[in-house]
């Protein structure tokens, strides 16, 4: 499986010029590129083909007057921001094609000087691993890298990002294999929410931290001292990097706060069953700021690669399963319920119920039905189901990849 690791970098200042060029001369070649085809297709010509492009716009733009200081970056870093172009179109015309899932995708935009993350792209040829702990960049120099962690196999791809802040990371793609863990014997399904995070169905429940609602203050403040700025100037710049850092901590306090919570119930259960929320529906809502603070989306995300890595099921129940209108206790569907009702009494059974509780435990009683339904039906069906790991499947071998930095 591929695996991706982020560390943070320390630049120099030459280096900071050089990678401040890599992502002009990177952009520069989307947009031309981009350009080209949006003409021929507004002329009814054949689509530009990515060897065409290369040649016009990479190889002989070199040659000219214009375009001569594209030799000044490594030429990988081109090629690359030209496949990220073909891949942009692919996803474009997969989605179009329905093809791909999820919602529907925009075509490829031109980037501008004034976008707030920047980004190269580079393989084995343009990039290396030193003895020391740095990493060489072609034509960028030997960068200091924050190893916050070993590398578990060397790395097949290297990204360079600027975000809004200031901050410089580098991001490795790594093949291995998956990280097997022992085998448990509880399941566990997890109703999402607001003001409670999460509520497992074994009584658990994870408080919201409300990163972005504590931060808020100071935010406020930041936020008023750029919109009095003047537009253009040196001090509007400083203040919307001052604004930029406040969200990145916010978001990485979030993000590492994720991480641990979804590892915790990767590591102590065998099965997770979680909702399929329409995320992007509620953030439309009155909750839109709250939705958005919560980070559902990136939290089920690192449920599901983790139960892959760690050799977990992880599944998703349908979002129109009323999980909140029927009793846990004896199965009766009592009806919906406002978002004030925590607490409701089943009609049949009598039974007293909390609202996220019940949900939890419906929830990991419908995953469980629909994997006893996946499994019946593989092989009868045109449907692809994984086999259970206690069906079949591959043993670990036991033997850990190295790591491919000799320097730690």
């Amino acid at each position: 499986m591929q695996l991706r690791y982020n560390y943070r970098v320390y630049p120099d200042a030459p280096q900071r010029t050089a990678l401040a060029r890599a992502f002009g001369c990177a952009r520069v070649v989307w947009n031309d590129c981009l350009r080209d085809r949006e003409q021929a297709h507004a002329a009814w010509l054949p689509y530009v083909t990515s060897a065409e492009l290369s040649r016009l716009r990479i190889t002989q733009a070199k040659r000219t007057e214009e375009r001569a200081w594209l030799a000044d970056v490594s030429a990988v870093v081109l090629q690359q921001s030209l496949r990220d172009l073909d891949t942009a179109y692919k996803n474009f015309f997969d989605s179009l094609k329905g093809r791909r899932k999820g919602s529907k995708i925009s075509p490829p935009r031109y980037k501008s000087k004034k976008d707030t993350r920047k980004s190269i792209r580079l393989n084995t040829n343009a990039f290396c691993l030193r003895d020391d702990g740095t990493v060489y960049v072609a034509k960028v120099g030997n960068l200091r890298v924050k190893w916050s962690r070993p590398l578990p196999a060397t790395p097949t791809s290297l990204t360079v990002i600027l975000d809004s802040s200031g901050r410089y990371f580098v991001s490795f793609v790594v093949d291995t294999e998956p990280d097997i863990l022992p085998t448990r014997d509880t399941e566990v399904g997890v109703d999402l929410g607001l003001s409670t995070f999460a509520v497992l169905s074994d009584g658990t429940k994870i408080s919201s931290p409300k990163f972005l609602r504590r931060a808020e203050k100071k935010l406020k403040r930041l936020q008023k001292e750029l919109s009095r700025k003047a537009k253009g100037s040196k001090n509007r710049a400083k203040a919307r990097t001052k604004v930029g850092r406040q969200l990145a901590r916010v978001a990485d306090r979030r993000r590492d706060w994720h991480h641990k919570a979804s590892t915790q119930i990767i590591r102590n259960n065998q099965a997770v069953y979680v909702e399929d929320l329409a995320v992007a529906d509620l953030a439309r809502t009155r909750l839109a700021k709250s939705v958005h603070d919560a980070g559902w989306s990136t939290f089920v995300s690192m449920l599901e690669y983790k139960a892959a890595k760690h050799g977990r099921y992880f599944g998703k129940i349908g979002r129109f399963e009323p999980t909140s209108q029927v009793c846990s206790a004896c199965g009766v569907k009592d009806g919906p319920k406002p978002l004030h009702v925590r607490e409701w009494t089943c009609k049949e059974c009598g039974t007293l119920h909390d609202r996220d509780d019940n949900a939890s435990k419906n929830t990991l009683a419908a995953g469980r039905a629909d994997r006893l339904n996946a499994s019946q039906s593989a092989g009868k069906t045109r449907a692809n189901v994984p086999a259970q790991r206690v069906e079949a499947g591959s043993h670990p071998d036991g033997r850990k990849t190295v790591a491919g930095i000799r320097g730690l």
